[in-house]
């Protein structure tokens, strides 16, 4: 017989162990000693010994499913309990208890991370049917559109949740890009049907601005251009290809016509410039005769410069005023002049203005007389009342006195 302190081998090669509940057997050696039998049932015991410690570091060190931990500990303590091997088979089943609780604790912290995750998902799922849902409203098109489809990459990166909660979330979310996709649509219909109504129109102010590029009516065309620039920006855009390919033909009938007119306007630009030039002679000759000493002569020499002035022509618009006025000084100058003489030479006149002059004079002398009694009677109010109604009277009189100094007396 031979024995060891886990194990021990009888007369008959009979293998026993020994655990708490006493001795139980191993199994049945007759191909050789008994040392023999004893070592071969330890090295089955070091073998579960490796394969419970591989499960170990499985467990602490890799994501093996609780399952499956679950299965591989009942294999091995399945191999334990039956005891084909020889070794402290109660500090095997201390160990696979052990690691029953670590994996149930694991399968717990597992259980609440997923639990977390869930909620997060959650949460990121309706904050992601939220901005889904307000993005529906935009009429940003591009930029919503864009960013809708990065709320769908996002979505698909997120965890699912249970079916019910996760159907709702994507029903939600689903029916804001397809409303948001619906009223896109619609827009770009209406904008669509708004550029083909632009094109027709335009259409139409081209066809009228080809038929006006031959036109010698500058100033009629010209003003009808403007008018034709004022509805083409009022009729909108058309399509990106139609509007370009319109726009250079309006263009095109514009510059055929203000071309010509160009040219036509840069002779009588020249040709106003000659008549400017001797417009200006004129009237510096004109300008000669003032200061007038001969009302008669000055007028015979302005009445032959201003029949040459009117026998020259048109002057460039911007220097008509000055050279006008020039001239409209000096026929301003004679006509003061007439006036001057017609009052110093007309006798009725002089009359009138001698017969105020002395009805001025009575007055003022009246006037000074009473102002004299009043005083001497010692009545100052009436004197100081009369004295400003005779600054008033004495005004006029200095005022008439210089009118007749104009008659020469």
């Amino acid at each position: 017989m031979s024995s060891d302190p886990w194990g021990r081998v009888d007369e008959t090669g009979t293998v026993y162990v020994r655990t708490a509940d006493g001795e139980q057997v191993v199994g049945s050696w007759q191909a050789g000693s008994p040392e023999e039998a004893l070592a071969y049932f330890e090295r089955k015991y070091d073998g579960i010994v490796v394969e419970i410690g591989l499960l170990e570091r499985r467990v602490k060190t890799t994501d093996l499913s609780a399952k499956d931990a679950t299965t591989a500990i009942d294999h091995l303590r399945q191999q334990v309990d039956e005891h084909h091997a020889v070794g402290d088979l109660d500090a095997l089943r201390k160990r696979l208890d052990a690691l029953v609780a670590t994996v149930e604790a694991r399968r717990e912290e597992r259980k609440v991370l997923k639990a977390k995750q869930t909620d997060e998902a959650k949460q990121a799922k309706e904050a992601l049917v939220a901005e889904a849902e307000e993005l529906a409203k935009s009429e940003q098109w591009r930029a919503a559109g864009e960013r809708l489809r990065a709320l769908v990459d996002t979505w698909k990166g997120l965890p699912r949740l249970d079916r019910k909660s996760d159907d709702e979330l994507w029903h939600r979310f689903s029916h804001a890009r397809s409303a948001f996709s619906k009223r896109r649509k619609a827009h770009f219909a209406a904008l669509d049907a708004q550029r083909e109504e632009a094109r027709k129109a335009k259409e139409k102010l081209v066809a009228e601005a080809e038929s006006l590029s031959g036109s010698t009516d500058w100033v009629g065309t010209a003003a009808r251009y403007r008018d034709l620039m004022t509805e083409w920006k009022a009729a909108g855009r058309a399509q990106r290809e139609a509007e370009d390919d319109l726009w250079n033909r309006f263009r095109g009938a514009q510059d055929v016509f203000f071309a010509a007119r160009g040219e036509v306007f840069a002779e009588r630009d020249a040709e106003q410039g000659e008549n400017l030039k001797l417009k200006e002679e004129l009237a510096a000759e004109a300008e000669k005769l003032v200061p007038v000493k001969d009302l008669k002569a000055a007028r015979a020499a302005f009445r032959g410069i201003n029949e040459r002035w009117e026998a020259i022509g048109h002057v460039p618009r911007d220097a008509r005023p000055k050279v006008e006025g020039r001239m409209q000084a000096v026929e301003r100058a004679l006509q003061e002049a007439e006036e001057s003489e017609w009052r110093r030479t007309n006798p009725e006149a002089r009359a009138r203005a001698e017969g105020l002059t002395g009805q001025l004079q009575a007055a003022v002398d009246k006037l000074r007389g009473q102002i004299d009694t009043a005083r001497a009677q010692g009545n100052n109010a009436r004197a100081d009342k009369l004295a400003k109604e005779l600054e008033g009277r004495q005004a006029l009189l200095d005022q008439a006195l210089k009118g007749l100094e104009e008659f020469g007396g």
